[in-house]
């Protein structure tokens, strides 16, 4: 499904280079939930964008369904992400423009042919599957940061993308509606079969993973081929520390 292999990132910062990944490599299989966990400063949003194609690598390859993504032009990775990847983005990245239904809806408006109201139909269900079917026609200048969170998640979810990467989806919600988005992840996972790789400091949503990856220093220090729930008690007791990802 997903196979990333020796990825290097650095980046120059006032003349000064930090390298903020070091040679990462793992491989996550079809239907599988993967969780990744790690202190602040770690390079775990790096990876994740750079996995779902939104950022480039220094060196290293990542290969979804068989095509490597590294070589491809924008045009051709705004394709692939729009056909099988979904991402739900840590500031959210609404368009000001468009109120919350018109938002949801803009995956399935730019990438097929369905009806315009099929896709409003489809887009009024994920905002209910994420309690802000009333909050439908407000802007995001009119939503609070969790609402925001949860108009994200629903338009990442609006096309049941075969692949969904999620940086701390639950981090600006309480817990009665991060519960709501953590069996939204459960369902996305086993019932509609969508692979998960979730950047996350709660423990809960590690808890809901098939397998747990720990990062540090930009380097995964937990073997990728046999990360487990039994790394989490020892992958808790550094998520909390450093406020900067």
């Amino acid at each position: 499904m997903l196979s990333i292999s020796k990825l290097n990132k650095s980046y120059t910062v006032a003349g000064e280079k930090f390298r903020v990944l070091a040679d990462i490599e793992f491989e996550v299989k079809e239907g599988e939930f993967v969780a990744i966990v790690g202190p602040s400063g770690s390079g775990k949003s790096t990876l994740l964008a750079i996995a779902a194609g939104l950022d480039k690598a220094d060196s290293g390859n990542v290969i979804l369904d068989g095509v490597s993504l590294m070589d491809k032009q924008e045009d051709e990775l705004a394709k692939i992400r729009g056909e099988k990847i979904g991402f739900v983005f840590q500031n959210f990245q609404l368009i000001k423009t468009l109120n919350a239904l018109e938002n949801v809806s803009l995956p399935l408006a730019l990438t097929t042919n369905l009806l315009e109201k099929e896709i409003r139909e489809r887009a009024k269900f994920w905002l209910s599957k994420v309690g802000m079917e009333q909050r439908a026609y407000n802007f995001p200048s009119q939503l609070s940061g969790g609402e925001e969170q949860r108009v994200a998640i629903a338009r990442s979810f609006i096309h049941e993308p075969k692949l969904l990467f999620a940086d701390e989806p639950t981090a600006n919600l309480d817990r009665k509606n991060g519960d709501r988005i953590m069996s939204l992840l459960r369902e996305l996972n086993k019932i509609r079969k969508s692979t998960l790789l979730v950047v996350t400091h709660d423990p809960q949503v590690a808890a809901l993973a098939d397998r747990i990856l720990e990062m540090r220093d930009g380097s995964v220090i937990i073997n990728p081929k046999r990360g487990s729930k039994k790394n989490l008690s020892r992958a808790k007791k550094k998520t909390t520390s450093g406020k900067k990802k």
